[in-house]
């Protein structure tokens, strides 16, 4: 027959001289030529540590299956080195057709996984036949290449049908990994057996042609594949290319020896396919990079002894064997390697010998011990002068053997440069996706008055919340019974509540206990069970500075668009300086890490970082003062529903706030937590808008506390002398229209105007003047401005122009001139803004008015920015308008401060507000004492009838006289550092 070895075929001519380095022909050379060691010892490494990876990845049972097989392969390795070559081609056609015979059967019989069916259970074992297709298929392709009884053209012929027969049946399953080993099998066989280039070119032009038909082939997980390779799209376990982010994590965060450490097994199960396609990144995770290269380094070893022992065989058919499973070990390696590296496709092609895979195992062994045969018999007997030898043997085994050795080494080296270069980055993105951690609240920051007065706080002996990650602590009842001891519950309760949530649950809370029972459980150190402080916000001052200091809950979503990293359920400032103060009060979170399996499931806890508590808050203000003035306020506005009152005490020269008050007010303690939802309920429907800081975001009409902007316009645009008298009288007629003064009056001039508050006076000159320059210095002294005060949602009031009322569609009459000088008409402003301008003419400066004074700790305080005076380039002029101020208190209408033991300067102001009932105005006073040399300015506005206890006056006079009295320990506060 055609495709008998060539071995048993003797030329006519030529014959051997049998002899051959010196022995004669037929003789035996020594015993240790015929065992090639190398070769047994490689293959003995790899699949020692396949067995070894199983054991450890996937435990002793499926280890000790694959080790069933490893014997059994050793055997037929044993077996198939000691048989004859002339029972080969025997061998071959019965491999060949056993594998034809079982690819059919697996079509009917065969069990399925994934879509295909590729396998034939038998009993307890299961079997795949396309891997012994790959041992038939060599066999009988090195025969049917290797005869010479008929020409190319008919071994080509039956060479390419006996190759598609497998491989279709193959691509049925589908199976295309192993189908594409069998083409990459067949090719080789073809270029090593020499067929000539007239067949193969042709044949290589069909299967470029056709190469594009084969991705309509490809099954839905293979094309995700292989558009995740070429994306590098590798971000999920829904990805693709999850698989082979596993393995670069695996191999660049193990070590030399493997990463060890109590996570190892856990680490293992983050990747797929650990024990056949990515069974070399996990012997690298597993055993380390050593390991890993010891494999490569016995694959290499293998690769090249088959090479080698293509030069030894007696005949064609043997060689064209050896250099065949030379280079499909070959390919096998190199795919499977740069797959687990990302340089290749995945391709689901396993590490031969080294992957799990009974019928693989067994295959390679039994191939393996065939080529061994046939170098044992080459070195033999070995036919020295047989004809045509040298010219027949197999084309390019060892370039092939180069070219895998270069891939192989190179993907290596790639590996040790991705544990080198990125080690630290991967192997943290390892512990990365197992870890899931739960918030540990920080402790907000105190916030304190200029002394260290407590304002508000997150008491230090407070309650204590007790949480549990369920997955760990169901599996341990006596911990669940001791837990539920110390917090006091039933231990049913307890597991009932674990019980009620999925077991990825990271965190469920148990209980709000006592501080002293909160220690009690953390030092009884329960596995799975966290102590952490229960969101607490106390204000000691209640109502006293609702408005100013805000108050704290759960960030709201506009919160949570404004800062994207808030966590969920983070308790943030809501209003007020809690608000404003937000980030400095807040603190950095701790948290509780635990390690989750790939289903998100808790396995172990993991490290615990404590929360940084919040820094401290030390405001301006004087806890005396805001007693005092909140309380003459609280007084004034008494009887005055849907009316509110507002006050504020500010240095002049820094824009430091001492005191700031707004009636009515609120409680913060009623948000909680818990909050009082009655308390609230209530709050919501109150009238006079308790929850706004008046003094700041509430603008009405500033009446004759503006004269003191329109006198200051006329020093800067001089229409009036200051100290010529004008005549006034009891009103003022223009274009037919008459504006009243409050009380008939006679001639006076500027500081007179202001010590009696002269309408009159102020409308000649408002019509003197004209808006503009009004306008322009009311800019200039921040009117129809925010001030820049650091509270939330500031009202900038407003300062209409003849353009900005036109642009609403009003108009700008004559008139509307004549009542801006005395602070009415297209005119809002806020009690802050008003002390503004009182301190800006009195002391020359235009200051920022502030609370945040300083950050830090009780040992370590650093000043919070302090932005800088505008000095007024006009301050030599206002000598005038001081000295109405202060004949205002001495001779006018702010006598009743006339009594305080330093000399005052005033200005009052009553103005009529289209939004309050008849009878009812807005009150004015502004204040600074001393009038030489300004440290205060006292701001009142209370809304009513202006008589009684609703005059604003008795309230800037008690905290007037309260600041003189203490004023060198109101200004007594411990020192900061600049920042």
């Amino acid at each position: 027959m055609f495709w008998a070895a060539a071995g048993r075929r003797i030329p006519p001519t030529g014959i051997s001289t049998g002899i051959h380095g010196g022995r004669r022909a037929g003789r035996p050379a020594e015993p240790g030529r015929h065992v090639d060691l190398p070769a047994v010892v490689a293959a003995l490494v790899v699949v020692g540590v396949g067995l070894a990876n199983l054991w450890a990845v996937d435990g002793r049972d499926l280890a000790l299956r694959q080790a069933l097989f490893a014997v059994t392969g050793a055997a037929l390795l044993a077996g198939l080195w000691r048989c004859r070559p002339r029972l080969l081609a025997a061998l071959g056609w019965a491999c060949y057709a056993m594998a034809l015979v079982f690819l059919v059967a697996v079509r009917f019989a065969g069990s399925s996984a994934n879509g295909a069916t590729r396998w034939i259970d038998v009993g307890a074992l299961t079997f795949q036949p396309s891997e012994l297709a790959k041992l038939g298929l060599l066999l009988v392709l090195a025969q049917v290449l290797g005869s010479t009884r008929h020409g190319w053209g008919r071994r080509f012929a039956l060479a390419v049908v006996l190759a598609a027969v497998p491989i279709v049946l193959t691509l049925a399953q589908p199976d295309l990994s192993t189908c594409a080993l069998l083409v990459a099998l067949s090719v080789a066989m073809l270029i090593l057996g020499r067929v000539p280039a007239r067949f193969l070119l042709p044949l290589l032009a069909a299967a470029t042609l056709a190469a594009p038909m084969v991705v309509g082939l490809l099954r839905p997980y293979q094309l995700t594949r292989l558009g995740s390779f070429v994306a590098g799209s590798h971000q999920s376990a829904a990805d693709a290319g999850w698989a082979v982010t596993q393995a670069r994590i695996a191999v660049g965060s193990s070590g030399l020896l493997g990463a060890g450490g109590p996570l190892t097994d856990l680490r293992a199960q983050y990747l797929p396919e650990r024990h056949t396609d990515l069974a070399v990144a996990s012997v690298v995770e597993q055993f380390g990079i050593l390991t890993g290269a010891v494999v490569v380094a016995a694959a290499l070893v293998l690769v090249w002894r088959l090479a080698l022992a293509a030069r030894a065989a007696r005949g064609v058919p043997g060689a064209l064997g050896a250099a065949g499973l030379a280079a499909l070990l070959g390919v096998e390696s190199t795919v499977s390697l740069g797959g687990n590296l990302g340089l290749l496709p995945l391709a689901g092609v396993p590490f031969p010998l080294l992957s799990y895979g009974g019928t693989a195992l067994v295959v390679h062994l039994s191939a393996l011990g065939v080529v061994l045969g046939i170098r044992r018999d080459g070195l033999r007997r070995r036919l020295w002068a047989q004809v045509g030898w040298r010219a027949r043997r197999p084309r390019w085994p060892r370039i092939a053997a180069v070219g895998s050795t270069a891939l192989l080494i190179g993907f290596g080296c790639y590996g040790w440069q991705l544990r080198a270069a990125d080690g630290p980055t991967l192997a943290a993105a390892g512990v990365d996706q197992m870890s899931r951690c739960f918030r540990l609240p920080a402790p907000r920051g105190q916030i304190t008055d200029r002394h260290g007065s407590p304002l508000a706080t997150s008491p230090a002996d407070g309650p204590a919340r007790v949480v549990a990650v369920p997955a760990l602590l169901l599996p341990d009842p006596a911990a669940v019974t001791r837990l539920a001891t110390l917090t006091g519950q039933p231990a049913g309760a307890v597991r009932g509540r674990l019980d009620a949530v999925p077991p990825t649950t990271l965190s469920v809370p148990v209980a709000d206990v006592p501080a002293p029972v909160g220690a009690a459980i953390t030092r009884a150190a329960i596995s799975g069970v966290t102590v952490v402080p229960a969101p607490r916000r106390v204000y000691p001052t209640g109502a006293l500075l609702g408005p100013v200091l805000g108050f704290t809950g759960v960030a709201t979503p506009a919160e949570q668009s404004r800062w994207p990293s808030l966590p969920l359920g983070e308790v943030v400032g809501r209003a007020g300086l809690e608000q404003q103060y937000d980030a400095v009060l807040r603190g950095v979170d701790g948290q509780q890490c635990v390690y989750v399996n790939p289903v998100g499931q808790p396995v172990v806890m993991g490290p615990h970082t404590d929360p940084v508590p919040g820094a401290n808050l030390r405001l301006s203000l004087d806890l005396g003062m805001q007693r005092v003035l909140d309380a003459n306020l609280a007084a004034a506005m008494r009887g005055q529903p849907q009316r509110f009152g507002a006050a504020v005490a500010m240095d002049p020269r820094t824009g430091q706030v001492l005191a700031l008050a707004s009636a009515p007010g609120f409680d913060d303690n009623i948000y909680g937590p818990p909050a009082d939802n009655a308390a609230l309920s209530r709050l919501a429907s109150s009238a006079g808008s308790p929850m706004r800081e008046h003094a700041a975001q509430s603008a009405v009409p500033p009446g004759s506390t503006f004269k003191l902007v329109v006198a200051t316009a006329n020093q800067l645009h001089p229409k009036f002398v200051p100290t010529q008298p004008i005549p006034t009288g009891a009103s003022y007629t223009l274009g037919g229209h008459t504006f009243n003064n409050w009380r008939p009056m006679g001639p006076m001039n500027l500081p007179q105007a202001l010590a009696w508050s002269n309408d009159v006076y102020f409308y000649k000159l408002a019509a003197a003047l004209g808006p503009e320059p009004m306008i322009d210095t009311a800019g200039r002294l921040g009117v129809g401005q925010q001030t820049g005060i650091d509270l939330p949602s500031e009202s900038p009031g407003y300062l209409g122009t003849p353009a900005s009322v036109g642009e609403r569609g009003g108009t700008w009459y004559p008139g509307s001139t004549i009542i801006l000088g005395i602070g009415q008409g297209y005119l809002s402003t806020t009690p802050l803004q008003a002390a503004r301008w009182t301190g800006a003419v009195t002391t020359g400066r235009l200051v920022t008015p502030r609370l945040g004074l300083a950050a830090g700790t009780d040992n370590a305080w650093a000043a919070l920015p302090d932005p800088a005076a505008t000095q007024l380039p006009f301050a030599a002029t206002l000598g005038p308008i001081q000295d109405g101020m202060r004949a205002a208190v001495t001779g006018g209408t702010a006598t009743r401060l006339a009594d305080l033991p330093a000399p005052v300067g005033a200005k009052t102001g009553t103005a009529q507000d289209g939004a309050l009932p008849a009878g009812s105005y807005d009150n004015w006073i502004t204040a600074v004492a001393p009038i030489q040399d300004p440290s205060l300015v006292v701001t009142v506005l209370t809304q009513g009838p202006g008589q009684g206890e609703n005059n604003p006056g008795p309230t800037a006079h008690d905290l007037l006289a309260y600041y003189l009295a203490h004023q060198s320990d109101i200004r007594d506060s411990a020192p900061v550092q600049r920042p």
